[in-house]
C-alpha cells in the first residue's frame, strides 16, 4: 500500500480516496479550477441577487447569504441561466414581482464581462503575467500530466467560445490542444454529465480512468455517477494562493460526493503521485 504524501497546504481527504493507477485522463472545470480570470463572479452575482430579493419574516443578513449563495454556488457547473430562473422563483415565493432571468443574466455577464476585459488587458498589455490569473500550481500539474503522459481535458458549461480565448490569454491551450469542451449558452443542450459520457466514449475508456477536479457540483455529481474520482478545488474568489479553502464550496462539493477537497494545487502533484501508486 502506497504511504500518503506528507502534505504542505490544507488536504481533506475521505475514506473513497484510494490509489488508482489506471487514471488515464484528467478533466477540469474551468472558472474557479483552472482560471482565475473571472474571480469574484459570485459576489457579482450575489449583490445583484441581494438588491431585488424582497425581506421576509426571520430574515438575517447570514441567512440571507445562505440562501443565495445555495442558488449560486448549488448550481455552479451549470448554464448561467439556471442560476437566474430559481432567484426569480424565489422572488416570486416572497410575494415580489416577477423578474425576468434572461435580463437578470445580461445584467450580471455584462459586470462580469468588463472585469474580465479589464484582466484580459493587464495580462496583454504585460502588467501583469498570466499565472495571475491562473488558479496556483494549477500550470505546474498541467506540466506533469504531460511528462506521466495523462490526457488533461477542459469542460466547462462558460460559452465555449470564451473558454478557449481565455485559455489560450492563460496560456493554457498548449497543454489541452482540441480538448476544450464548453457550454452552448442553452441549458436544454447542455450537461456536463452527458459531455462526460461523450469524453468516455471518444477516447475509449471507463470511469474508473477518471480523475477530475472541479469547483461546482455539476462536474463532482457527474464524474462520480460515471465511477470517476472526484477532487473539489475549494478555492479562494478573493486572493489566489491564500491556501485557504472557500468554506461554502467545501460543504456543497463534499456533500455532491467529492473524494478529496484542496483550496488549490499547491498539493495536486502529491496526490496524484499517490493516486498513480508512485
Amino acid at each position: 500500500m502506497v504511504a500518503l504524501p506528507t502534505f504542505t497546504g490544507t488536504v481533506e481527504l475521505r475514506p473513497t480516496f484510494a490509489p488508482r493507477p489506471q487514471i488515464s485522463h484528467v478533466v477540469f472545470d474551468f472558472d474557479g479550477t483552472l482560471s482565475w480570470i473571472r474571480h469574484g463572479w459570485p459576489a457579482i452575482m450575489l449583490d445583484g441577487f441581494r438588491r431585488r430579493l424582497p425581506s421576509a419574516p426571520g430574515d438575517t443578513e447570514q441567512s440571507v447569504r445562505d440562501l443565495l449563495l445555495g442558488v449560486i454556488l448549488g448550481l455552479n457547473g451549470k448554464p448561467t441561466i439556471l442560476q437566474m430562473v430559481r432567484f426569480a422563483e424565489i422572488v416570486r415565493e416572497r410575494g415580489g414581482p416577477s423578474l425576468d432571468p434572461e435580463m437578470l443574466r445580461r445584467e450580471y455577464q455584462d459586470q462580469l464581462d468588463a472585469e474580465i476585459a479589464a484582466r484580459a488587458q493587464l495580462i496583454r498589455s504585460g502588467r501583469a503575467k498570466p499565472d495571475d490569473f491562473v488558479v496556483h500550481g494549477a500550470r505546474l500539474l498541467l506540466a506533469k500530466l504531460q511528462r506521466e503522459g495523462l490526457t488533461p481535458i477542459i469542460l466547462s458549461s462558460t460559452i465555449e467560445e470564451r473558454v478557449k480565448e481565455e485559455a489560450e490569454i492563460l496560456q493554457l491551450t498548449p497543454f489541452f490542444g482540441h480538448r476544450i469542451n464548453g457550454g452552448t449558452g442553452d441549458p436544454a443542450k447542455f450537461s456536463k454529465l452527458a459531455i462526460y459520457r461523450r469524453i468516455l466514449s471518444e477516447e475509449n475508456i471507463a470511469g474508473e480512468n477518471l480523475l477530475s477536479f472541479g469547483d461546482g457540483p455539476a462536474e463532482i455529481l457527474a464524474t462520480k455517477e460515471l465511477g470517476g474520482l472526484a477532487i473539489a478545488v475549494c478555492s479562494d474568489e478573493d486572493h489566489n494562493g491564500s491556501g485557504v479553502m472557500e468554506e461554502f464550496k467545501r460543504g456543497q462539493l463534499l456533500t455532491a460526493g467529492a473524494d478529496a477537497a484542496v483550496p488549490d494545487f499547491r498539493d495536486a502533484i502529491a496526490l496524484l503521485d499517490y493516486l498513480l501508486g508512485r
